[in-house]
């Protein structure tokens, strides 16, 4: 049965391409939402770029048309697009809110034509709820959306029989089709294999697929996480063990860690970049980056340099950086300290804002808070890297300073989520903290 359904404008602000995703339905955009959407078409951001988008879609889609955009256009999918445009829009309105305006719209469409659902598409909760107050189905918009609760974690136990477990403790590799689950693994998963017979004898492997054609060619392997860890550090947890054990593999080229803050994402990383850089020589130079949102009020311009701005911001990868020297560190790299690798360009820390157009080769790239980015903004990051180069995203998808983005919306969880096919990417969640006793205790009460 075909439906009517009504955009509201944050939907085409998160996804321009929204109008082209309700298959044989009837899309209505109305006229405020055209108006809202135009005061964004000249920010030099994520909004500015998606309204322009949006402007291009709709006047192509007008200059194809058989009729104006008010009596409807005809989709690719085999819908109609209509711009909804009441009787009194030229006159005085009084003041009234843009969200009460495209909120009118919608019930003026339910109620002339009653004979269709007519279903109210935003992204703006309490706006649902208004309109679901007023009889008004709304519905959140749910393209490119990831469902959280069910989000990948990158390991899972495995059943497998004494002789599998006691192969794998031996570092012995063991084809996954052996294994009854090897159906339910992804590439480079994480797996904790359980005997059958004795549910407390385990091993730890990981799924190589490197060389295999299919998942039934490839075979689990031990964890090689080096005994001394990764410049200094060494997992405190089998999260942080699996974590590891992908950051230093360089065949795996696109790593997602998740986990709440103290859970040591960030930490492991720079470890592991300094490891890959300083020690082995695999990467050229390990470059930390990070999106600048503050958290709470902004503080305003801030003065000097381009280093110096940016050094509040940057501050935590500083932190990470002079606690991995300040334990054991800086004693594998005969006494520097990170501020000489820095000067020395070995280490780079910047913001995020001038990637555009680069090419990143042969870069340990780690990208911290990435959960305030979107995914056209993780997708621009991940095309600049070059050859040799291995990209981590690391973030919590329950801390956002994004305004534009959520926890399903968000470019960190929308990468995990994709890119848990491939076998270049791997994804661990960490839930357990390791920061101290007090932060864990306060992200568990607070």
């Amino acid at each position: 049965m075909q439906k009517v359904f009504v955009l509201d404008t944050n939907v085409l602000l998160h996804d321009p391409r929204a109008i082209f995703k309700f298959d044989e339905h009837e899309v209505v955009l109305p006229i405020y939402v055209i108006e809202e959407v135009d005061r964004f078409k000249r920010e030099m951001n994520e909004l500015g770029r998606n309204a322009r988008m949006l402007s291009r879609f709709i006047d192509e889609l007008r200059e194809k048309a058989e009729s104006n955009l008010q009596g409807g256009v005809t989709l690719p999918s085999g819908g109609r697009l209509r711009v909804a445009v009441p009787s009194d829009v030229l006159a005085e309105r009084n003041g009234r809110s843009a969200d009460h305006k495209i909120l009118q719209v919608a019930l003026l469409e339910r109620n002339t034509h009653p004979e269709l659902p007519t279903v109210f598409v935003t992204m703006d909760t309490n706006l649902r709820i208004r309109a679901d107050a007023l009889g008004l189905r709304a519905e959140n918009y749910e393209g490119g959306r990831v469902e959280t609760d069910h989000l990948y974690t990158g390991f899972q136990n495995v059943n497998a029989r004494t002789e599998h477990v006691d192969q794998l403790a031996k570092r012995q590799p063991i084809a996954l089709s052996e294994l009854a689950q090897a159906g339910s693994l992804y590439p480079n998963a994480c797996v904790v294999l359980v005997d059958e017979a004795n549910p407390k004898h385990t091993s730890l492997g990981r799924v190589d697929n490197a060389g295999a054609t299919s998942m039934q060619n490839a075979q689990l392997v031990p964890l090689r996480v080096p005994r001394e860890g990764a410049w200094g550090v060494k997992p405190r947890n089998l999260e942080q063990s699996f974590a590891l054990d992908l950051l230093l593999d360089d065949k795996v080229q696109l790593i997602t860690l998740v986990g709440r803050a103290g859970t040591g994402k960030t930490l492991l990383a720079v470890a592991a970049g300094l490891r890959k850089v300083v020690f082995e020589g695999v990467h050229a130079r390990l470059l930390v980056s990070r999106p600048v949102f503050p958290l709470g009020r902004d503080v305003g311009y801030l003065p000097g340099t381009i280093e110096e701005k940016l050094n509040p911001w940057m501050q935590p990868i500083f932190d990470n950086l002079e606690y991995i020297f300040a334990t054991g560190g800086g004693r594998l790299d005969a006494g520097r300290s990170y501020e000489e690798l820095i000067a020395a360009g070995t280490i780079q820390v910047e913001a995020l804002t001038y990637i555009r157009g680069r090419t990143l080769p042969n870069q340990f790239l780690i990208v911290d808070e990435a959960q305030n980015l979107t995914p056209h903004e993780v997708k621009t990051i991940i095309t600049r890297c070059g050859t040799d180069t291995k990209i981590i995203l690391t973030g919590d998808p329950d801390q956002i300073d994004n305004p534009y983005v959520d926890a399903q919306s968000n470019g960190l969880t929308t990468v995990a989520e994709r890119f848990k096919s491939e076998r270049i990417a791997g994804h661990v969640t960490l839930t357990k903290g390791e920061r101290s006793e007090l932060a864990e205790r306060a992200s568990q009460l607070l």
